[in-house]
This record gives structure tokens, sequence and C-alpha cells, in this order.
């Protein structure tokens, strides 16, 4: 029993390090994820499918969110060796890059989004929620350009370990979004009354405010404003382009694989109807908050692991993985228990019971939400060990296969049972829950059997 104990505490004993590196990327994700549920909860006192509106135009965003953000992530894994390699040089240039190509993707995403938004007509939605769908998205498809340039002050910022950056910038954006949406939703003092669109131009808003603030904040920064001695490189490296695109295209499919999968959830609700679509997106907003704390751990793993790399120290790299992915584990666990308790009230949240003219619509999404949470409460254990060894794997700047495995366990399992389930039985949106947490296990299984095969290989090999 002692040698137990002794054994976990080699992994225990990293909690610390571990949650402080964390916490400003879990409070940052958390802010960020509770504005969008202050969003939903104001779009909700005005109707189901004001709140089916804002699922479906977010999917679409969300979408090329997925793809700007995760091709960012490439940039942390490579400040962080660079920093526990020492290579401040390195550093400089690794940024300015990369600054380069998120200013450039994100101008190609909003493109594309912004072109493409009549798509909506063509998806087999409820007209009434696709109405409403088109303005909103017309609004937040501007927002691409300045979160995905954000995304380079932010990764480079997390890859020295300097998290806090990206904390301090998402509250701003997060109080600023929240009271302009206040006031543009609901036409209060001398704002016109927009709805839906109004939180449309309050998230727009914010994003950009957050630009400003990081920008200025790392520009002022003692130790950090001396890599970022330009924002564009004097002479374009193509090696170092190859570098951050070789690791960036894999990461963007991670994310963009993981965000397609639960969007197709999105989809397939609004098939079966506004009050399913609605019933997703309260449970999906809920168990988006507490994957939140996953992706601050992951984080953390990203850079740990980065550091060792870079310091060619691989036993202590799977040391410091193994710790966060048994701190994820007891996170979820009570994280778990809490939905199990509380999934017949938390809905309530979202909703006016009060709304006599709706009340039958209400009730129906509140039934069918609760049982939602139960399948979310399972899932997000899966969710979470998939996201911490996915940044353990990223430190490792291996890429190419988790982006196989990650598709397969989406593409090949758990979209096929999601539709099945969805349409094909009585279990409707439900079944379509069911699937996503079959995805999520056998993506959270075959990584953890990537990351210690490899691990143990890269020990093998260089001790």
């Amino acid at each position: 029993m002692s040698k137990v104990l002794k054994g976990i505490s080699v992994y225990t004993r990293e909690f610390r390090y571990n949650l402080k590196l964390a916490y400003p990327v879990m409070i940052g994700m958390l802010g960020h994820t509770f504005v969008q549920f202050i969003d939903n909860v104001m779009v909700g006192q005005l109707g189901t499918a004001e709140l089916a509106a804002i699922s479906l135009g977010n999917s679409f965003v969300f979408i090329a969110m997925s793809i700007g953000i995760g091709f960012s992530q490439a940039i942390t894994p490579l400040i962080a060796e660079a920093d526990g390699a020492k290579k401040d040089n390195d550093i400089s240039g690794i940024f300015e890059h990369s600054f380069l190509i998120c200013l450039i993707l994100g101008l190609i995403l909003f493109t594309v989004v912004f072109l493409n938004r009549n798509l909506l007509y063509f998806m087999n939605q409820p007209i009434e929620v696709v109405k409403l769908a088109s303005p909103y998205l017309f609004w937040v498809s501007f927002s691409l350009i300045s979160i995905v340039t954000f995304q380079s002050f932010r990764q480079f910022a997390d890859g020295l370990s300097f998290t806090k950056a990206a904390m301090y910038s998402t509250l701003l954006g997060n109080v600023i979004n929240v009271i302009l949406n206040f006031f543009l939703i609901f036409g209060l003092w001398i704002f016109p009354k927009l709805g839906v669109e109004g939180a449309a131009i309050g998230t727009l808003i914010s994003r950009i405010c957050m630009l400003i603030f990081i920008v200025v904040y790392l520009k002022l920064h003692k130790k950090l404003s001396k890599y970022i001695k330009r924002f564009f490189p004097s002479k374009v490296q193509i090696q170092r382009l190859k570098k951050i695109i070789y690791l960036g295209l894999p990461s963007a499919l991670h994310s963009f694989f993981e965000v397609a999968f639960f969007i197709s959830a999105v989809w397939m609700a609004g098939i079966i109807g506004k009050n399913s679509q609605a019933a997703n997106q309260i449970a999906l907003n809920l168990a988006s908050m507490t994957y939140m704390v996953a992706l601050g751990v992951g984080v953390a793993a990203m850079i740990r692991v980065g550091n060792q790399r870079g310091m060619m120290n691989f036993i202590k790299l799977r040391e410091v993985a193994l710790s966060t992915l048994l701190l994820i584990i007891i996170i979820d666990i009570f994280f778990c228990i809490i939905f199990l308790i509380f999934n017949d009230y938390l809905p309530l949240l979202y909703l006016d019971l009060g709304d006599s003219n709706n009340l039958t619509d209400v009730n129906e999404v509140i039934q069918l939400a609760s049982k939602l949470l139960i399948i979310a409460g399972v899932f997000q254990l899966f969710d979470g060990i998939q996201a911490v060894v996915l940044g353990a794997l990223r430190g490792m700047q291996d890429v190419n296969k988790p982006a196989l495995i990650i598709f397969l366990s989406y593409g090949l399992i758990g979209f096929p049972t999601s539709y099945f389930l969805g349409f094909y039985t009585k279990l409707s949106v439900v079944g379509i829950w069911i699937g996503l947490m079959t995805g999520l296990l056998s993506s959270s299984l075959f990584l953890f059997l990537r990351f210690n095969y490899l691990s143990k290989k890269t020990i093998r090999l260089n001790v």
C-alpha cells in the first residue's frame, strides 16, 4: 500500500505547479463560456426559436474558429521548447511568423464564412430559426479576424508559461460583452432592441477589445516585451513557416474534427426540431464550461511537456504529463457527480417558466435537456482525458497520428452512432448524445495508448 501511495505521490506533487499554469487558462476559458451562458440565458428569455438561432449561427462560426484556434496551438509547444532550450532569438522569430500566419488565416476564415452565410437556408433547419440566425452570423463572422489574430499573442504568452495575459484579456472582453449584450438584446437606455443580432454585435466589439488589450499588455510587460521586437518578420524564413504549418495544420484538423463532431449534433438536433436543438444548446453550453477546465489542464500539459522536450529530460516529460492526466480525472469525476445530481435543475437557468405562450415548448426543452445532462456528466470524463493527452502529444510535437485517431474515432464511430440512434430509434436527441459519448470514449482511449507508446519509446531511445 505504501508503495502505491509513494508511486501516486510522484504525480500528485506536480499538481500545484500544473494548477498554477492551468488556472489562468481555466478562468479565461470559463469566463468566455460563462458569457455564452449569459448570452443564452438572455436570448432564451426571448423564446426557444431565438435560443436555437444562436446555436445554429454559432455552429458555422465555431467550425471556422476551431480551424484558426487549432492552428495557433502549434505556437505554444514551439515557444515552450525554445524557452526550455534558452533560445531567445528563436522565440522572437516564431512569434513574428506565427502572427503573420494567424492574421492571414483570420482574414481567410472571415471571407469564407461571410460569403457562405446563406447556406443556412439549405440545411433543412426550421425557417424561423434560420431567419434569426442569418443576421447573427453576419456580424459574428467579422470577429474571426480579431479572435484568430488574438490567438497568436495568446499562444506566444502561454508558451513562455505566462498564461495570465490571455486571462486578463478574456475577462475584459467578457465584461464588455455582457454589458453590451444586456443593452443591445433588450434595447435598454438609448440602445435599440436588436434581439439575437444585438448579441452578435456585442461579441464582435468585445473580441476587438480583447485583441487591443493583449497587444498593449504584452508590449508593456517587462519580461515578454523583449521578444516582441516587431509584429512581422523583417525577412520571411521559409523553414520556420514550414515548421509552424507542419504542426499547425494537423492541430487545426484536431480542433476541426472535434468541433465538427459536436456541430453535427447541433444540425441533427435541428432537423429533429427546434426544441431538440434548444435542449442540445443548453446541455452543450453547460458541458462546455467543464470542458474549459480540461482545456486549461491540457495547456499546462502542453507547456510543461514542451519545456521538458527542450531540456531533453524525457523521464520528467512523461511524469509531468501523467500528473496532468491524473489531475483532470479527479476534477472531472467531481463534475460528473454535479451533473448527475442537478440534471433536473440546471436547465431551469436558461428558460422562462412564466412564459405562458411557450409553456409547452419550454417544458419539453427542460425534459430533454435534463436527459442530455446525464450523458454529458459521463462523457466529460472521456473528453477531459482526451484534451489533456492531446495537449501532452502536442507538447511532444506529435500531431499527425493523433489527428488520424480523432478523425477515425469521430467519423467512423461517433457520428454514425449519433446518426443511427438519433434518426432510426426512439432515442432521438438522446441517441445523438450517446453517439457523442462513444466517439469521445474511443478517442480518449486511443490517444492515451499513443502517448503511452511514444513516451516510453522516447525514453528508451534517449536514456
